[in-house]
């Protein structure tokens, strides 16, 4: 037997002859001769411990106590000073072994080796602490060098309360949980081999737990996977339903727009034809003439207004030259009168090109081409002559005509707060269009 662990003390006549043959056995040639009175001593002391002398027992007991303490204090600082020799620990273990595990089982070298050297068992042993480690993580690591040790080496376990040998931690834990045992000790006997046919049957019993557990572990994933899916799935059907729906709001916002375009095109198209229609009983009733001339109490044509010729007719000409009253009070009603020409875009257009012109002014207010407006330019004559308004909002922000009557020119004194805060009601309006 080894070291106790929990139970099994030594008596005190047996501790004390130990402690007597460690002391013989460090005192050098010298030391023999001089401590040979003392030996004498201690051996007449033990003959009188056998016939009940405790009290110079006690005393001789104490002495080679404390000489023995002393005499290993000097052993443990020699071996101290002395280098520790370094060994591979592999190097010991059985090779048939070795191959069963790695040919038979399928283990790596490293795992192999490291279950033999934690188990005292042989193979049943190692098998039984790979199934309990093989999920570690320093299962694959390298297997460092051990110091070189001497003296007998516990091979098993015993348990002190029922007798039993038990072949290594792993089956002194399930042990002590089952039975509720708690007094062992470390034993020199080694357990049980395991005949072939035993060996060959524990081997096939792990082989069906490693199995079982692959399997379990397997299904496990496998109704992982299943929910993994069924999730995906569910996203996946949530983006097409919510995807759908935006692409629903978007066709009904298409439609609407295209419904409200659709009935402002009825409603300009019935006033255009109410003006056609009241135009015409109105020439029927003046002989084809007109009482007055067209404007925005009456009828808003929807296309471009050509300038009629000296050769033509003068009655045009003489409208042209008649002096517009413009004020900056009603740039707002110009701005309205030039947005309600809807038919064609045609308001929109005049909106844009006047807001061009007081643009370039309100941001380049010392560029003089900018300051000056072509009445014979086609842009002009078509998209901002014809409309009501156009003109008379140019003349109030302080624009005036030259003295060749064909161009627009800035006055060198205009206000230009009035002509920032035109732009800005202009692109709102133009915006609002």
């Amino acid at each position: 037997k080894g070291n106790t662990l929990g139970g099994g003390v030594l008596s005190s006549q047996d501790a004390r002859m130990q402690r007597l043959a460690v002391f013989e056995k460090n005192k050098g040639p010298n030391e023999e001769e001089e401590e040979g009175e003392d030996i004498g001593q201690e051996k007449d002391s033990h003959v009188a411990e056998t016939h009940g002398a405790g009290d110079t027992e006690m005393v001789k007991d104490v002495e080679m106590k404390d000489s023995g303490a002393e005499m290993a204090g000097d052993k443990d600082m020699n071996e101290n000073d002395e280098e520790v020799e370094m060994i591979d620990p592999t190097e010991n273990l059985s090779k048939e072994d070795i191959l069963t595990l790695t040919e038979s089982m399928g283990f790596t070298l490293i795992r192999a080796q490291k279950a033999l050297l934690n188990s005292t068992s042989g193979i049943e042993g190692a098998i039984e602490w790979l199934t309990a480690h093989q999920d570690d993580q320093d299962i694959d690591d390298p297997i460092p060098k051990v110091p070189k040790t001497s003296g007998v080496v516990a091979q098993s376990y015993k348990c002190n309360e029922c007798g039993k040998i038990l072949s290594n931690m792993a089956n002194l834990e399930l042990h002590a949980n089952k039975t509720g045992h708690s007094d062992f000790e470390e034993s020199t006997q080694a357990a049980k081999q395991l005949t072939e046919e035993e060996k060959q049957q524990k081997i096939a019993e792990i082989k069906s737990l490693l199995k079982a557990k692959r399997m379990e572990r397997e299904a496990l994933e496998k109704v992982e996977d299943i929910d993994r899916e069924k999730k995906r799935r569910e996203m996946g059907k949530n983006m097409a339903k919510t995807k759908e729906e935006l692409e629903r709001q978007t066709r009904m916002r298409e439609a609407m727009q295209k419904k409200r375009e659709k009935e402002e095109f009825r409603k300009e198209r019935a006033r255009i034809k109410a003006e056609l229609e009241r135009d015409r009983l109105e020439r029927k009733a003046h002989h084809g003439k007109l009482s007055s001339k067209l404007g925005i109490e009456g009828y808003n044509p929807d296309a471009i207004q050509y300038d009629v010729s000296a050769e033509a007719g003068t009655h045009l000409d003489h409208h042209s030259d008649k002096k517009i009253n413009a004020s900056v009070a009603k740039i707002d009603e110009y701005i309205s009168k030039i947005s309600s020409y809807k038919a064609g875009g045609d308001g929109g257009m005049c909106l844009k090109i006047l807001i061009a012109y007081i643009k370039n002014v309100v941001e380049n207010p010392n560029e003089q081409k900018f300051r000056k407006i072509n009445m014979e330019n086609k842009a002009y004559k078509t998209k901002v002559k014809p409309f009501v308004g156009a003109k008379a909002l140019l003349l109030a922000v302080g624009f005036h005509p030259n003295e060749g009557n064909d161009a627009l020119v800035l006055e060198d004194d205009a206000n230009m707060d009035i002509l920032k805060e035109t732009k800005d009601k202009l692109e709102a309006a133009y915006a609002a269009y």
